[in-house]
């Protein structure tokens, strides 16, 4: 089994806390995760349905059969019953209780918000990093990655990626997007997610994206935030000062896996993503998600934004180390070219006033680390290091 780098702070919360909740995408390894790390606490799936109805008639009775502790996978099917949890662990006054998923974001969260606050950790576990996985579960190819992506079951079935994603797909349309919201027209909804593939990396654009599904703008906003809601689709937030008022103002978009996003484009094997248009965008997508992933194991919130001024000055990404931006950009070339620091140039010399030093980083598909004046160049390969290096004084 794959050792999942958000286990220690997922053990250090069930320590502290009487409940932890797990959320992130289906199929991200949050059952192996929980079941794995607490295998002493009994499993109940309220996927079941014969479970669930129970749970949903008479929660008191249900409860009362784990009232020493229990793991409740896809809590949001029974949300009744953290009300039920808050009374039991309020009169145990004890913590490592319950162990709570979902994979539903909008949903669980509302649901725990309301009964569990103050009394849960919340951990979110998006599929593996590449440092989870890299050297013996994925060749070491940059093409073969944004290919292949990041779920779980491609590397513990070994399944090829065009098959497990299509599955993938059509189980997410057919079962949790009925589940999330009345969309009638699931073929239409198909059509507008592999058009948000084709917009990954770029500057959302809701007027475009529903006149060339055949939609309002206002739906197409609508079933961006289920996809969201879903774990499908990230949105990048800009980084703008109130003096920035040229400042680009829209949210970039991503997809959550790098890997269905590739899928949705029609690649079917690693050899159609090296003259890909969207290549270099899938490179981004496959980097800023990684570092989020990183973030997210450590325990810690979503910092990242990405700078573009509207008279074409842009970087990939900001990452707020204590709320002072750090700019990195992304390149899937292999060579370092002088195009590389303009933005970087840019915002150092624009945000001086807010940054602590004059640093910057290139992360880029080559193998090399250099220093060159104020930034670092890093390859992809040394991902894990890029949190340490932009919170270090070197």
């Amino acid at each position: 089994m794959i050792h999942r780098n958000v286990t220690s702070y997922l053990k250090s919360c069930f320590k502290k806390y009487p409940v932890v909740t797990v959320t992130g995408p289906r199929q991200s390894g949050k059952t192996t995760l929980v079941r794995n790390t607490f295998p002493r606490l009994p499993y109940v799936n309220l996927e079941n349905l014969e479970t669930r109805q129970y749970a949903t008639d008479d929660p008191q009775r249900f409860l009362n059969e784990y009232s020493a502790g229990a793991i409740f996978d896809e809590i949001q099917n029974v949300p009744g019953l953290t009300s039920w949890i808050q009374v039991h662990i309020d009169e145990i006054k004890k913590n490592s209780m319950f162990v709570l998923t979902g994979s539903r974001q909008f949903e669980v969260m509302e649901t725990v918000s309301q009964s569990l606050a103050g009394r849960t950790a919340i951990i979110r576990l998006l599929p593996f990093s590449y440092q989870e996985i890299k050297g013996a579960f994925l060749p070491d190819s940059v093409d073969n990655i944004l290919y292949t992506g990041f779920y779980p079951r491609l590397f513990d079935q070994k399944i090829e990626p065009v098959r497990a994603l299509a599955d993938y797909l059509a189980t997410y349309i057919e079962r949790d997007i009925r589940k999330i919201t009345h969309i009638h027209n699931l073929s239409l909804f198909q059509k507008f997610i592999g058009l948000c593939a084709g917009r990954t990396g770029q500057i959302v654009n809701l007027v475009s994206l529903g006149n060339d599904t055949g939609i309002s703008h206002t739906t197409a906003s609508e079933w961006l935030s289920i996809l969201e809601a879903s774990y499908t689709v990230f949105l990048l937030r800009p980084y703008f000062t109130n003096t920035g008022k040229r400042l680009i103002k829209s949210p970039k978009l991503y997809f959550y896996d790098v890997g269905l996003a590739s899928h949705l484009l029609g690649i079917e094997n690693h050899k159609h993503v090296k003259n890909h248009p969207l290549r270099g965008n899938l490179f981004e997508n496959f980097i800023i998600l990684d570092i989020l992933k990183q973030r997210y194991n450590r325990g810690l919130s979503n910092n990242l934004f990405f700078f573009r001024e509207s008279s074409g000055y842009e970087v990939d990404l900001i990452y707020l180390d204590g709320g002072v931006p750090f700019p990195v950009e992304i390149k899937s070339g292999e060579t370092i070219s002088s195009e590389y620091f303009k933005g970087l140039e840019y915002f150092q010399k624009n945000f001086s006033a807010e940054l602590t030093a004059k640093r910057g980083l290139i992360i880029y598909a080559g193998k090399n680390i250099q220093n060159r004046q104020n930034f670092r160049i890093c390859g992809y390969h040394k991902l894990d290091t890029v949190s340490r290096f932009i919170s270090s004084n070197d």
